[in-house]
């Protein structure tokens, strides 16, 4: 397996307001292919719990911070999160991790 460096893992949790899973599941998938394609992207999946419907994640390597930094700042990123959070049920969980083997 060749090795890829992966400085930063990014886990994000986002949990629906029960009726608006739909809105967001949709929301949210379009954020995947346009940030697949940012610098210093090394994956940029989502997932939906099996069990509970409406609750996401996003599972995100990236190369540096700052590009992390860059692509939390794109005008088109910060207008789906403003339509998002219109329709979650807690604020979302943004939690960072490095690398350790």
């Amino acid at each position: 397996m060749s090795e890829t460096k992966q400085n930063l893992t990014v886990v994000a949790l986002i949990k629906a307001r029960p009726g608006k899973e739909a809105d967001v599941r949709r929301e949210l998938l379009s954020l995947v292919d346009p940030s697949r394609k940012d610098a210093g992207c090394v994956n940029y999946d989502l997932h939906e719990s099996t069990e509970t419907p409406g609750q996401f994640m996003f599972h995100e390597n990236w190369t540096s911070k700052a590009l992390l930094d860059a692509h939390l700042a794109k005008p088109d990123l910060q207008a789906v999160l403003g339509r998002v959070i219109q329709h979650v049920a807690e604020p979302p969980q943004i939690l960072l991790y490095n690398k350790l083997a």
